[in-house]
Order: C-alpha cells, then structure tokens, then sequence
C-alpha cells in the first residue's frame, strides 16, 4: 500500500476546522503512519487597498474541499469519512466503493501553486537522499540531494552524467524518492 492523494468533501468554510480534527483523530487514534498530511488548498493573493496600501488575503482555492495524503486502508478511510465536517470523498461512487486518488500531475499543480510538493521535505528529504528525477530533461535519471532551497522548492541534486557526478537544479515536484 502506499500513500497518496485524495480529494475530501467538507462543508463549506469549515475546512480549516475539519483539518484540525481529522489530524486530532489521526494522532489520537494512532493513525499518524496512515494519515499523514492534511492540506486546505489555498493561494495568497495580494489586495490594494483605496490608500494604496497592499493587504495579503488568502484565498481558498476549492471551497468545500481539503487533500488528504494517506495510505487508503479500511479503519484510515473509516476515520477520515467520520470526522465531523466530512461530508464523503471525491471520486467515490458511494455503496462502500473506495475512493480514486489524484493522479500524480493533478497533485503536483495543486501544491506547486501553493509552494509545496508532494515530498514532505521536513521528514522524507534532506541531503544525502537518493532521488528519481520524474520530468523535465533529466527524467529517469537518478541522484542524490546535494542542497535543498526549501523557500523556492528547488534542489541541486548529484546526477551522474557520462560518468561524471554534475548537479543539476530541479525542482521539487519533479523528484520522488528512490527506494
């Protein structure tokens, strides 16, 4: 089993309430290694004011709906349809049919707008971390975590080109871990 993306049905303008609970429930329930990240889609958009003075306002990017990163196992998608505030997950037929995930490229427009990636850079990346390039023209190819600019998303990686070790800077959402 591994662990992706779902899209999770809220009621509007609770979405900040629901993440809090399903990751109480989560802790509580002992569910950490199941639910991991719990994400409320949101961009930041700057706003100027009469006075000219410039205010920032986030913005929900999808009212009505939280992205949940979690490995799909009965009891996991059991505490995440019954949090209160939940109203059910996209992608599901309903009559007990699990849901779909988000494909890879559907997540990774998602988070990128936000500045994230679907590494979770404080516990899975840090330098030393073998990786996969998945896009761009260094695809397929495999190195490993020379620096992280977590600010910007970006990575120098080592990848080993014509028998040489040359960094290339990529970013974030186009790696995933090398097992």
């Amino acid at each position: 089993m591994e662990k992706l993306w779902y899209v999770v049905n809220t009621y509007s303008g609770h979405e900040s309430k629901v993440k809090e609970k399903l990751e109480a429930r989560a802790e509580s329930m002992g569910f950490q290694d199941y639910i991991f990240r719990v994400i409320v889609p949101e961009t930041t958009e700057v706003e100027t004011l009469k006075d000219g003075i410039k205010k920032e306002k986030k913005k929900k990017m999808f009212p009505g709906y939280i992205l949940v990163e979690m490995i799909m196992t009965d009891e996991a998608w059991y505490i995440v349809r019954n949090t209160p505030g939940v109203t059910g997950f996209i992608g599901s037929s309903g009559k007990g049919a699990k849901p779909t995930p988000l494909l890879p490229q559907e997540i990774d427009k998602v988070l990128a707008n936000m500045g994230l990636t679907r590494l979770d850079t404080d516990k899975e990346l840090e330098v030393g971390t073998k990786v996969k390039v998945i896009e761009g023209p260094f695809n397929g190819m495999i190195g490993v975590v020379d620096s992280i600019d977590k600010e910007n998303a970006r990575l120098n990686v080592l990848i080993d080109l014509f028998g040489q070790e040359t960094p290339v800077e990529v970013e974030m959402f186009q790696v995933t871990i090398e097992e």
